[in-house]
């Protein structure tokens, strides 16, 4: 444990909370909405982000992670005795707002605005409205005239979102996500922060824990032959095949999701995608039927773990059919995170919430992912800690203003605390 949270005087805590501006952090936020960044097209984004960073006379980088994808790193450097402190967040958003499905529903849509106290767009929750909250704390700070001992980092990164490359048919940079800005951001300087706050949509929970992932595949196999030849072979047919192991997995994730229980609720095991067949070539039969296992897996069990049960899975799948040509592969493994309740940094943000918002902040852990995973993993010891979600809204992501303006004055406060205010 590192020394005790510092305390800030009631006049430097008063300043920093009044030198929020919503007006300037609305404008902010709906900027950064209107740049449409899906997984793998960053670039634009990262671009205002850098030039909203120059504007705060942050010393501003940008970290290439592949052509046409670069995170931000804009940093405020502090008098060089003190704690350094990381604002991380993501400029992937979950969709492009190009999808069908979507286009009726204006939150899912690249295209920033207001209605009834709210900021609607895509990205706003996830996570663009913490960006802006994370340079307006910058803002809010220096017009304060506050001077911090340790560094304050802003990093805006490429590809967090929860997807993944499968070859042969899912391959090239809209599917590298799964923390990968937060990885290159880590391996090339941006591990020598001390702690970070991550400000994904948490309904202003201080967000302790939360799981990882193992992502499987299971296949089962069958003849390919022309539908007018399949009467004899039916029992074969590769989703007939798969669809008899369908129990004994559900079996398998029930017993799983007992197994690792975390932060006192049980575990979750989703059958995320089924593949088998051509559409376009009906007659005929699949040679092959795939299906696809998310494995949420607790900060307390290890990855190495969780695969011998996917994989002891597999195993037992293939004694009960072997003959269905059984086959399987993992592809994703990205660990759980936690850090300590009592955490200096957790103390901070308690302390800077109940400042702001006036009641204590509650605590929670999720079955979400987030780059904690990473950070955690190279000693940055990280809390996730961000404004109401507006995500499960059938009409899209939206954040409220007030609920921005709070969370930004809670940032600017925790990094007082964290680095230190020059007296």
């Amino acid at each position: 444990m590192t020394a005790p949270v510092g305390s800030l005087t009631e006049d430097v805590a008063t300043a920093v909370e009044h030198a929020v501006d919503e007006a300037r952090l609305v404008e902010t936020a709906k900027a950064l909405v209107d740049v449409r960044s899906p997984t793998g097209h960053e670039e634009a984004i990262a671009h205002e982000v850098a030039a909203r960073c120059d504007e705060l006379g942050l010393r501003t980088v940008l970290q290439e992670v592949e052509p046409g994808r670069p995170n931000v790193v804009g940093v405020l450097p502090g008098t060089g005795i003190g704690r350094s402190l990381m604002f991380n967040g993501h400029m992937d958003t979950s969709y492009s707002g190009d999808e069908p499905h979507l286009r009726t529903h204006p939150g899912f849509r690249p295209a920033a605005f207001e209605r009834d106290g709210r900021i609607w767009g895509l990205g706003i929750a996830n996570m663009k409205g913490a960006i802006a909250c994370y340079l307006e704390a910058l803002a809010a700070l220096r017009d304060a005239r506050v001077t911090l001992r340790g560094a304050v980092v802003v990093a805006a990164v490429v590809g967090e979102i929860e997807k993944s490359q499968w070859a042969p048919e899912f391959v090239g940079a809209e599917f590298r996500g799964y923390s990968a800005g937060s990885h290159y951001l880590v391996s090339h300087g941006g591990g020598e922060v001390d702690f970070c706050v991550l400000g994904e949509p948490t309904e202003n929970r201080v967000v302790t824990g939360h799981y990882g992932t193992v992502w499987g595949r299971i296949s089962t196999r069958g003849p390919f032959v022309h539908t007018a030849f399949s009467r004899a072979s039916h029992a074969e047919n590769s989703i007939l095949r798969m669809a008899a192991l369908l129990p004994l997995v559900e079996r398998w994730i029930s017993a799983f999701e007992e197994e690792s229980e975390y932060g006192g609720q049980p575990g979750v095991v989703n059958i995320g995608a089924v593949r088998g067949g051509q559409p376009w070539r009906l007659s005929r039969t699949p040679e092959r039927t795939d299906l696809f296992l998310d494995v949420r897996v607790p900060p307390t069990m290890s990855l190495q773990e969780a695969c011998r049960r996917f994989n002891q899975l597999v195993a037992e799948l293939r004694s009960f059919a072997p003959d269905a040509g059984i086959e399987s592969e993992i592809f994703v493994t990205s660990p759980g995170a936690e850090i300590a309740p009592g955490h200096d940094l957790v103390r901070a943000v308690e302390a800077a919430h109940a400042g702001v918002f006036g009641v204590p902040a509650e605590h929670d852990t999720v079955r979400w992912s987030s780059d904690a995973s990473v950070l955690s993993r190279y000693g940055i010891e990280t809390v996730n800690y961000g404004a109401s979600s507006g995500l499960p809204h059938p009409d899209g992501e939206n954040l409220g203003i007030d609920e921005l303006v709070r969370t930004a004055a809670v940032y600017a406060l925790t990094a007082a605390l964290i680095c230190e205010v020059e007296r």
